[in-house]
């Protein structure tokens, strides 16, 4: 995801706002600390212009 993020120049306070999801919790994902639901990563997906199935490949 962070790859993604970085790719698109956006930061992770912009993803937070853009996705709904809590800044710490997309740090945590981030550094693989936790692993988010189908619904989290489709929020994430949706927030940066992906569809989810960009993050199984």
């Amino acid at each position: 995801m962070r790859t993604f993020r970085i790719e698109r120049k956006i930061s992770i306070v912009q993803l937070s706002v853009d996705s709904g999801i809590s800044r710490s919790h997309l740090f945590y994902i981030e550094s693989k600390k936790t692993i988010p639901s189908l619904e989290t990563l489709s929020k994430i997906a949706k927030a940066m212009n992906l569809h989810l199935r960009d993050f199984f490949v």
